[in-house]
């Protein structure tokens, strides 16, 4: 009997061009929703202009949309969704340009044919405000909640970079990222963060100011031992890379170093693919001290001299601690040293009050103009 012959590349090949196909097709899919949302927002907000121009006028007509469509449709077409799809429209009027064009037919009533795809250069891949297939409904009703249109363009362009999912780019909108990036940047940086999302070019790039690690799930009133946070923070160690930022890679936790027969646990220690350089953590529970910098310092010039390679760049510290005290900072760390950095880290999402009144009580400690972290009001 002859042998059968072995099926397992071509399997393989299939599998490749179905997976293929069935991810374009959700991609597809994807586009075609957001194009329609934002055509039906745009039809609302122009029968609306039509019509009357009193508040009743537009609640009527949201209400009797949502009636008829919910019977010809089923799900989907509640009031408040036709209110996000109008907020869609008004937040981003250029969505649809000729790049991503959709072809619309007249005869009774209006009708999408289907949506004109188009290459696109990185560059313009990047612009916030136009239509991305990374982005899907879920991520523009995420984005939608964001009111500050510098924050909403942040949030943009570092989703459509990292390649979040809808999930990871709402918990970053909850946690603040934009407004904890902002202490270390001046105006101009701050109009970089909107227009280019977070370029890592420096190692205070990396930094944030607090660390928001409420994935770990360990109730602040508790008493931690470092030990428990460090284990819980590798039990779920792809959030907080999340939350570190784009980047980073695991290379591992007490990691021994020897000198003079002492030896040394560095908590955890990272590499950073851009910066070419080691990240070394150091955890700890309650108030920085002078100690915990100078044993920073230890382990930054110990990577540095032994472990360091020819190509990487010089490794980078950061204490995180529940509590510090920025004279302590300044007055251990050498102004030139621009390596080691402190931060603080808390267990639950901050208020955007409560990040708002920090930012200002820390520049006004470094003597740094207060950013005007309001959102502007251009109408």
């Amino acid at each position: 009997m002859s042998q059968l012959p072995n099926t397992e590349p071509l399997l393989q090949r299939i599998r490749e061009i179905w997976e293929s196909s069935r991810g374009e097709a959700v991609r597809s899919v994807n586009i075609a929703h957001v194009c329609a949302n934002w055509l039906i927002g745009q039809q609302i907000v122009q029968a609306e202009q039509a019509g009357e121009k009193r508040a009743a006028y537009g609640k009527g007509l949201l209400q009797g949309l949502s009636k008829q469509l919910t019977t010809d449709y089923g799900r989907g077409f509640s009031v408040s969704a036709l209110q996000y799809m109008r907020a869609f429209f008004l937040a981003y009027p250029v969505l649809l340009q000729k790049q991503h064009a959709v072809r619309v037919i007249s005869g009774e009533g209006l009708q999408i044919q289907h949506a004109v795809g188009g290459e696109s250069s990185p560059t313009e891949a990047m612009k916030p405000g136009v239509l991305h297939p990374g982005l899907s409904w879920t991520h523009y009703r995420a984005l939608l909640k964001v009111e500050r249109q510098e924050a909403r363009d942040f949030y943009e362009i570092e989703a459509v970079k990292n390649g979040w999912s809808a999930r990871q780019l709402e918990r970053q909108v909850n946690s603040l990222l934009f407004d904890r990036l902002l202490k270390s940047r001046d105006k101009a940086g701050v109009l970089a963060l909107a227009s280019e999302g977070l370029q890592a070019a420096q190692p205070v790039d990396l930094i944030k100011d607090p660390y928001v690690l409420e994935f770990i799930d360990l109730p602040e009133s508790r008493r931690l031992m470092e030990t428990e946070l460090e284990a819980a923070l590798l039990s779920q160690l792809e959030a907080f890379l999340l939350e570190l930022g784009s980047g980073f890679a695991f290379v591992g936790r007490q990691l021994r170093l020897t000198l003079d027969g002492d030896h040394f646990y560095p908590d955890l220690v990272f590499y950073h693919i851009k910066l070419k350089c080691y990240v070394v953590i150091e955890l700890k529970i309650g108030k920085l001290n002078h100690a915990d910098l100078g044993q920073m310092q230890l382990y930054v010039h110990y990577y540095d001299r032994e472990v360091r390679e020819e190509g990487d760049n010089p490794t980078i510290g950061l204490v995180l601690c529940t509590e510090k005290n920025e004279a302590v900072v300044r007055y251990v760390l050498d102004e030139n040293e621009q390596q080691i950095f402190a931060s603080r880290y808390q267990l639950h999402m901050p208020t955007e009050e409560q990040l708002r009144k920090e930012l200002q009580r820390e520049m006004s400690l470094l003597d740094i103009p207060a950013l005007d972290t309001s959102s502007e009001e251009e109408q």
